[in-house]
Formats: structure tokens, sequence, C-alpha cells
């Protein structure tokens, strides 16, 4: 655990010796990156031991055990320098590469590094966006869900808020009010009117209709009016039976 710390902290740290920057070339390259003070740089090398027996380069290979070797060269500006595993002359296993670029020493990062990096960056802006648009997200139960942006009550504080033309009444209430007045006016007419605005009022004529006379006939004079019916066969009279009483009850002797 402490080895996977070490190894994130040390992809984001540099380190550079001023010194060596004007004189740097291939062949101090190694050199110049086992300096002391460089913290890629793991004492326990090989090189550490070639360096104080005071022997070459070309005894690495001799040798097995964790050694730095130079990659790959781009003068002046870029050296790439390799830490290894070397388990025989002809095999090594890689275990790192560091970079150089104007005698500034970077780790170069794993893919699986990078690939998490790339991650966790892409995750990091969706769950910022999720964040943001729920931000934005309002609900209410008579209503639902609608979205309400910041930059909508930014333009409706800049845009100029027009005067809304109120209609004095509709159009239902003014054909109803019409058609009462009308009503109105026709059970009640006006007695003066003004034919010029500041002109005295002048009686308006009212002309009455001549009321038609009701003829009312007595009932007595309708019979007397009526015309004598013709002459026909006459009509027996109706034979009434005189009103009998019951007939007693008799008891019955034994």
């Amino acid at each position: 655990m402490a080895s996977a710390d070490l190894r994130d902290n040390l992809l984001g740290i540099s380190w550079v010796d001023s010194g060596w920057v004007p004189i740097l070339n291939p062949s101090n390259v190694v050199e110049y990156f086992s300096e002391r003070s460089n913290p890629f740089y793991d004492r326990t090398c090989n090189n550490e031991v070639v360096k104080m027996q005071r022997l070459t380069l070309d005894h690495l290979n001799q040798m097995v055990g964790v050694e730095y070797i130079l990659l790959h060269a781009q003068e002046p500006i870029l050296y790439i320098i390799r830490k290894q595993q070397r388990q025989s002359p002809t095999q090594v296993i890689p275990l790192a590469d560091y970079y150089i670029i104007a005698g500034v020493v970077y780790q170069a990062p794993d893919l699986g590094s990078v690939i998490n990096s790339r991650v966790l960056s892409a995750v990091h802006g969706i769950q910022s966006a999720f964040d943001e648009a729920m931000s934005f997200c309002r609900y209410h139960p008579s209503k639902g869900y609608w979205w309400h942006f910041k930059d909508q009550e930014e333009k409706e504080r800049v845009k100029p808020k027009s005067k809304r033309k109120e209609e004095p009444s509709s159009l239902f209430q003014r054909q109803r009010v019409d058609t009462l007045l009308l009503d109105l006016r026709n059970k009640f007419p006006p007695t003066f009117y003004q034919p010029k605005p500041g002109e005295k009022p002048v009686p308006v004529e009212v002309k009455k209709e001549p009321e038609v006379p009701v003829e009312t006939v007595k009932p007595q004079e309708e019979r007397e009016a009526k015309p004598p019916a013709p002459p026909g066969p006459a009509r027996p009279a109706p034979q009434t039976t005189p009103n009998k009483p019951p007939p007693e009850k008799r008891a019955r002797l034994q």
C-alpha cells in the first residue's frame, strides 16, 4: 500500500539541478540522473555499485538486479531513462520510464494510471453535469417537473418589461351589457337628449299610439245576441222516475 502511494506521489512531482542543465549530453545524463537529491533514483541499484567501484556502465550487463539505462536521446532537449530489472545478460523486465525535458525530470505514467486518470476525469465531468442539471430542476405537486435556468432570470431582468394592454372588458361582457342597456332603453326611453356637446338638452317627444278599445260583452247580452236554433223534430223529454223509498224489511215468524 505504501509503495502504491509513493508511486502515485512520484507521478505528481519533478526534479531539476540547474547546475547540470547547460552541460547535459548523452554521455553524462545517466550520471546526472543518479544524483543523490533525485527522488526518482534508487540508491540500491547496480548503477550505484558500479559508481562506487569506479567501473563503466558496460559492466551492468554482467550483473543482476535493478539498473538505469539511457533509452532514448534527442539532444539537447529530451532524454529518456529506463529503470529495469536485469535477470540475465539478455533478459530484462522494464519497471518505469523517466523523461528529462530541458533538465527537468518527470516520471512517465504507466498505462493503468493513464486510463484511471482519464476515467476519473470523465466520471467527474459527468457527475458535475448531473449535479448542475439537478440544481435547475424544480417540482411542484400541481405543476409537476420543469427546468428553471439562471440565464432565464438574467434575460428577464435585462429585457424591458412590456406593459400588457388590459382591455376594460371582454367580448362576452360587452355584448351582454349592450343587450341589457338596449332592453333598459326600450323600457325607459330617455326624456331629454343633447344634440351637440355643450348645448342645452332638448325634451324628447314621445308619440303615444292610440289605444284600441276592447269590446266587453256581458254574458246575458251574449245569450240574447245568439240566433234562434233552426226548427226540427222535437226531442222527447226525458222521463223522470219518482224517487221511491226502499222496501221495508219484515221479520220472519218461526
